[in-house]
């Protein structure tokens, strides 16, 4: 918490519990987005979106986190059309839990390189597109074996 301004990553009750206490140890408030799985990958992290409902207003209630929005991760498709329904859905749980908070969540997390122009038309306001910006990441080097077979 004393390296972070905002934490997107939120995806359990006890890691919330936990930035709480350490942000308490801190004297600091932290702002937090909740990950949310909502294409149910097992490859990803986050809340089922039934689950973020259920645990929402004991987040909202923990006094050194502050929750402003949902983030996602979408699955990777060469075809952004495709994946309009997770942004959709993730934009209809952000309404579900503004209701339960009674006040507005400003953040909504989605969308990278390949998809963002989607997820801004489904109501993104922050989108990750380093890929865009910086090239694509080098492939790791793999150590080459020797030949004796070590």
């Amino acid at each position: 918490v004393a390296l972070f301004c905002t934490i997107q990553s939120v995806d359990s009750l006890a890691l919330a519990q936990e930035l709480n206490k350490q942000c308490e140890k801190a004297a600091k408030t932290m702002p937090i987005l909740l990950e949310v799985n909502v294409a149910g990958e097992a490859s990803k992290f986050g809340y089922a979106p039934a689950r973020v409902l259920a645990e929402f207003a004991e987040l909202s209630r923990l006094p050194r986190l502050e929750v402003h929005g949902l983030m996602t991760i979408a699955p990777y498709t060469p075809t952004p059309e495709r994946v309009r329904p997770v942004f959709g859905r993730l934009r209809e749980l952000r309404a579900e839990c503004e209701q339960l908070l009674g006040a507005p969540l400003p953040q909504l997390s989605m969308g990278m390189s390949g998809d963002f122009e989607v997820a801004i038309e489904e109501g993104a306001t922050l989108v990750r597109i380093g890929t865009l910006l910086f090239g694509a990441r080098p492939k790791p080097v793999k150590a080459l074996k020797s030949e004796a077979g070590e």
